[in-house]
């Protein structure tokens, strides 16, 4: 068509009557009730139609086992905090709605530097596990980590992820490259600030406290909701080429540390002995010279005593010591020579040998 100024007019276009397309609608009802009974058509659809809104508003019944939780979705959108009640719980089903049930108290596992297969065979990945020490050597790390989900809505939704097809984990979760690259990176840090003798004998559990520490820094500034409950340091060993010089030095160390302990047995050993020995001889001589020191006490104050006696008594006294002298000789004695004409008494001992006798008491002037 063209209009009178012989420019090309555009095709009209259809006008849409909502009362015509209601008409076709009852038209083609009635036929159909002419066919099924009539009016009853209407009830049958309105039934049908109930049927399918039920068995739909069904599918969205779930259910929360143990351990787990559910992340709920609106058109999309994250509605509130995971749900943790376990039970039969109801959310809109897709595609108004959407759930994710996931556990979030399992321990899951990734490891670094190497593969490990259903054969208990592990399959070593050098790309991962080689690194330099602090020392500027070269070392072959294999590491374990174990980790749970902490938050749920982080976990699927904060991090938009690659995922990882030989772990088997889906794209979108952040426990695929973003945690195997924060272990390696955390991993090669804390290696990079030790000795290789660190990392191989003396310092195994610090560079784990570690680097469990620093990934746990890394993946709560992604705000990945994974917590590391543990890193575990597998296999540390230094490379193939140099593995046998590397295994001397070991063996060395090993057994400088065997001597060194069993020196230090043998002092813990000997030292309390010794010092056991030495406070035993100590108190046995304070014994003695406190006996030696009462018994010289005793025998002063018993001189003091006849001293005191004799300035009193001087007869008695010597009379009475006369006697006990005799009582401490008499007993040894085989034979008594008695001689008027000597002075004083021979007495014979038990060996032939001659005793003085005790001299008496000089007779009063």
């Amino acid at each position: 068509m063209f209009t009178p100024g012989g420019g090309q007019q555009p095709p009209r276009q259809p006008e849409f009557d909502l009362e015509q397309l209601f008409g076709r609608v009852r038209g083609l009802l009635g036929g159909a009730g002419g066919r099924f009974g009539g009016g009853n058509l209407g009830v049958i659809a309105v039934a049908i139609i109930a049927l399918i809104i039920i068995i739909w508003a069904a599918t969205g019944v779930y259910q929360i086992g143990p351990g787990e939780e559910a992340a709920l979705r609106l058109f999309g959108a994250v509605q509130g905090s995971p749900v943790a009640d376990e039970g039969l719980h109801w959310w809109w089903p897709g595609p108004v709605g959407n759930r994710d049930v996931m556990n979030v108290e399992e321990i899951r596992r990734m490891e670094l530097g190497f593969r490990s297969n259903e054969a208990a065979t592990n399959t070593p990945i050098p790309e991962e596990a080689l690194m330099i020490s602090g020392d500027l050597n070269i070392v072959d790390v294999q590491m374990v980590v174990q980790y749970r989900i902490s938050e749920l809505n982080n976990f699927l939704f904060k991090v938009d992820d690659p995922g990882e097809q030989l772990r088997a984990i889906p794209e979108g979760r952040p426990d695929g490259r973003t945690l195997k690259d924060g272990a390696e990176a955390a991993l090669r840090l804390v290696v990079g600030q030790r000795s290789i003798d660190d990392v191989l004998v003396r310092g195994r559990e610090v560079v784990e406290t570690d680097t469990r520490e620093r990934l746990q820094d890394i993946l709560n500034g992604y705000e990945a909701g994974i917590e590391v409950t543990s890193v575990q340091l597998q296999d540390v060993k230094a490379p193939e080429e140099v593995r046998d010089a590397f295994d001397d030095v070991l063996r060395g160390r090993q057994e400088r540390e065997t001597r060194i302990n069993q020196a230090l047995a043998y002092e813990a050993d000997v030292i309390p002995r010794a010092r056991g020995d030495a406070e035993r001889i100590i108190e046995a001589a304070e014994a003695f010279r406190r006996a030696r020191i009462e018994t010289a006490n005793g025998e002063a104050r018993r001189f003091e005593a006849v001293l005191n006696e004799y300035q009193s008594s001087p007869e008695v006294t010597r009379q009475r010591l006369y006697l006990e002298a005799l009582e401490a000789v008499f007993p040894g004695v085989t034979k008594i020579i008695v001689d008027p004409e000597t002075d004083p008494v021979l007495i014979l001992g038990q060996n032939g040998s001659i005793i003085p006798a005790p001299i008496g008491p000089s007779p009063n002037p």
